[in-house]
């Protein structure tokens, strides 16, 4: 692989940890429910996207999976808070 593409990806690394470091730390502060939602779902984009280029740094292809399957989880998290949000609004 070429090297430059290879510091690049450690540099696009770098950034996703520190992005994933600031919306855990809106997880953990966020005033609202929905705040912590927002920050849930930046933290889980992050590590599909750390995932996804780990596997493309280091040649493990079985990384992708794990991006697959946090994204999967994500999703369904994000569902079940959603609809409790909203059986929390009609009553």
């Amino acid at each position: 692989m070429n090297p430059a593409l290879v510091i690049a990806g450690y540099g696009l690394l770098a950034l996703l940890t520190v992005a994933m470091a600031l919306a855990a730390l809106r997880l953990a502060l966020g005033p609202s429910l929905a705040d912590r939602v927002v920050a849930f779902d930046v933290v889980a984009a992050a590590g599909v996207a750390m995932a996804a280029l780990a596997a493309v740094l280091w040649q493990k292809p079985v990384l992708l999976d794990v991006a697959l399957v946090l994204s999967v989880i994500a999703f369904i998290g994000t569902v079940a808070v959603a609809r409790y949000l909203e059986g929390k609004v009609r009553r």
